[in-house]
């Protein structure tokens, strides 16, 4: 089944045509559930990967037998699965409260290398936003299932570009960790439903008189909508002079939206609604919702490094609900939370370098 997003709220280019110079396509993945073959585009799907060419493997020095096993959380997935909608039986039960975090492999020393994890595959045929290197059709993400990289603690990216038309016999089976890190760190098996949309830049990333023009505009929009007030009761209200608030994590922000939608009349933000995409995509822009805006550039040549590849909990939450695809607004919580995977504090991105695609690339969390 196909995915659509529902048109915006409004043709925000033609409220503020500035900003026509930030404007810039995404491919939405639309990830669900599924059993993608090696020659489709998928999230956590058999790859592509020719049988004579080593599987990318962790050698970084950190613990590695330490964790949960990758064959449970995805049986617990499964009995999730299978099991929305009724009651869940003894069984499902012992199996959902077994052993957890553990030292389920005391044969991997911390500098064992171990294979890691397959992430996603993504052809240019079906990913019109997806540009690498010359003649390369085909992009291939792994990661290491352990936040114990560099400085930050982070996970490890690995990225693989290649001719598909080049692959001859295909690896199978093919390698994976017996254990991972924590549960958030493995995706749940998907098939990918692309589809290209337009995003705008990130409103504190905009020039300052842009930013302060949209403002303005939308405190004029909320003017129009709430009910008008006695002047004279407003004159005795004291000026609010409370701080602006932050949030600690996408969830509080979330809920914070969430809140003020049910406290007043439906409303759309330039924020949630009109810039910047949810969920798993290519290309668009990245969003700085938790943090001050930040530049991302290239370390060997200093170009500015758009995100390749984001990596996102909420397909469509109570945040950015107008993005929620047209065939899924009914849907249960597997369809806004499709994947499964939790990074940073809920977000991640992967930058490469639009003049070298062979520059290292970096990463970005929110």
């Amino acid at each position: 089944m196909t995915r659509t997003t529902p048109p915006r709220p409004l043709d925000v280019e033609a409220v503020f045509p500035a900003l026509a110079a930030h404007r810039r396509t995404a491919t939405r993945l639309h990830p669900r559930s599924g059993s993608p073959t090696v020659r489709e585009s998928s999230v956590a799907g058999p790859l592509l990967w020719p049988a004579d060419e080593p599987w990318p493997v962790c050698t970084a020095t950190h613990k590695k037998g330490t964790g949960h096993l990758l064959s449970e959380v995805r049986l617990k997935r499964r009995i999730h699965a299978e099991a929305e909608g009724r009651d869940l039986t003894d069984e499902e039960l012992r199996v959902l409260t077994g052993t957890g975090r553990g030292r389920h492999a005391p044969d991997l020393a911390p500098d064992s290398p171990v294979p890691m994890l397959a992430v996603a595959q993504l052809y240019t045929r079906d990913v019109p936003d997806l540009t690498g290197p010359q003649d390369q059709d085909l992009l291939q993400v792994f990661w290491c299932p352990f936040e114990a990289h560099g400085p930050g603690s982070t996970i490890d990216v690995v990225l693989a570009w290649r001719r598909s038309a080049d692959v001859g016999a295909v690896l199978d089976p093919q390698p994976e960790p017996r254990v991972i890190g924590r549960e958030g760190c493995v995706p749940t098996m998907c098939v990918v439903h692309p589809e290209q949309v337009v995003e705008y830049e990130y409103l504190g990333s905009l020039e300052e008189d842009l930013q302060e023009e949209i403002c303005t505009w939308r405190g004029g929009l909320l003017d129009d909508e709430e009910p008008d007030e006695d002047p004279e009761e407003e004159d005795d209200q004291d000026e609010d002079t409370s701080p602006p608030v932050s949030y600690a994590t996408y969830e509080d922000y979330a809920a914070a939206m969430a809140a003020a939608r049910e406290a007043g009349p439906e409303t759309f933000t330039y924020m949630s609604d009109l810039s910047i995409a949810p969920g798993w995509k290519v290309g668009g822009f990245a969003s700085w919702h938790l943090t001050d805006p930040a530049r991302v550039d290239c370390l060997v040549c200093g170009t500015a490094m758009p995100p390749l590849l984001t990596v996102d909990k909420w397909e469509g939450d109570s945040a950015s609900r107008s993005w929620r695809p047209v065939e899924d607004q009914e849907s249960g919580p597997r369809t806004h939370d499709p994947t499964g995977v939790h990074l940073g504090r809920g977000l991640m991105r992967v930058h490469t370098c639009p003049a070298d695609p062979a520059h290292p690339h970096r990463l970005s969390f929110q």
